[in-house]
Formats: C-alpha cells, sequence, structure tokens
C-alpha cells in the first residue's frame, strides 16, 4: 500500500524542482489550477470532491493524494468521499458502456 503522505510530500518536491527548470510551466498550471476558485460557484470542499472524482477517472495518484488532503482540510466527510467516488464509479462504466457502442459498430462496420 502506498504511504499517501510521504508520496504528497515527494510529488510536491517534485513539482518544485519542475518548477526551477520551468518555472512558466508551473506558474501556468498554478493560474489554471486556482481558476475556478475565483468564480466562487462552488466552495473548496466541493470543488476538491469533484477533483478527486476526475482523479479517479483519470487514475492520477499525484492528484488523489493532493486531492484528498485538501477535501478533509475542507471539511470533507468519509460519507462525502464515497459519494464522490461513487458518482466517479458510476460516470466510468457509463462511459465504458457509451465506448462499447463505438467498439460495437467498429466491430460490424470492419
Amino acid at each position: 500500500m502506498l504511504d499517501w503522505n510521504t508520496y504528497r510530500r515527494q510529488l510536491i518536491a517534485g513539482v518544485g524542482e519542475i518548477g526551477k527548470l520551468s518555472p512558466e510551466t508551473v506558474k501556468g498550471y498554478a493560474t489554471l489550477s486556482g481558476a475556478g476558485a475565483r468564480t466562487a460557484h462552488l466552495d473548496a470542499k466541493t470543488r476538491e470532491l469533484i477533483a478527486l472524482a476526475v482523479a479517479i477517472s483519470l487514475r492520477c495518484d499525484g492528484c488523489i493524494t493532493v486531492h484528498a488532503a485538501e477535501a478533509k482540510k475542507h471539511g470533507a466527510s468519509e460519507g462525502e468521499l464515497a459519494e464522490a467516488l461513487g458518482t466517479a464509479i458510476s460516470v466510468n462504466a457509463g462511459a465504458a458502456l457509451v465506448y462499447s457502442t463505438r467498439a460495437h459498430e467498429a466491430f460490424k462496420e470492419a
């Protein structure tokens, strides 16, 4: 099992190193990452739960460790986490079903 706290610290250090090599890239990412917070339509907890659901869909461990910590920091409960992850699971299953129709169509046309 992954030690998520150690991994998160390593990831942050690694991003810092990339920032020294390519500061504009990391600056651009930080700008993009913070843009949603400026609209104030969703609270921070909700944004972090959405980010976690997306992280599951993208299979990004770095995103998972960062957004899990941020969701917890912003007061997300395990029940809210479970609901967000359940949504990710259902969307991924739905996407698999939708893309299955594409594979079936390609197969029929081959």
